[in-house]
């Protein structure tokens, strides 16, 4: 190789290879002179016998026989608290959790019902509290969306802040 171009010994280094892999196509068409891999003895019987004798054989399932332990019913988890905002359903706790001042604008006031939204929507309380979470977004929607409508009056007729 010494002598040779780059080039040059990279299609001898091919050439190498395609000798070796041609001379072993030929050695697996005339058969394997050995076998690889597991032999017989590996699956369980040797020289016309097996592995273990009868009572070893017996001993390994006898835990099949007994009686299994009774198992003891682990106790009922009590139900987790209810989130306490959940239970404030009047129009003035829905207003105070929502936390208008009146000087919001319709901007903030549709950011406010995503986040009012993200935590009070039916779907994503215990089934239980759904009823108090679709009463709850019902007034933070109307809460807001009457709030939008005095701005919207206020812009039409000339008071906007």
């Amino acid at each position: 190789m010494f002598g040779l171009t780059v080039f040059e010994s990279v299609l001898e280094r091919l050439k190498a290879e395609a000798r070796q892999a041609a001379e072993d196509e030929v050695r697996e068409e005339e058969g394997p002179g050995e076998i690889r891999g597991l032999t017989s003895g590996f699956t369980g019987l040797g020289m016309g016998g097996t592995f273990v004798s009868g009572s070893q054989a017996a001993a390994a399932y006898l835990d099949l026989y007994e009686e299994p332990a009774p198992v003891q019913p682990e106790p009922e988890p009590s139900p987790p608290e209810p989130p306490p905002h959940l239970l404030r359903i009047t129009p003035e706790e829905v207003a105070e959790d929502l936390a208008l001042h009146g000087k919001e604008s319709v901007d903030d006031l549709l950011a406010r019902r995503r986040s009012f939204a993200r935590e009070n929507h039916p779907d994503g309380v215990p089934p239980d509290l759904r009823g108090n979470a679709t009463l709850r977004m019902k007034i933070a929607n109307m809460l807001i969306d009457e709030t939008i409508r005095r701005i919207n009056v206020e812009k039409s007729l000339g008071l906007s802040r």
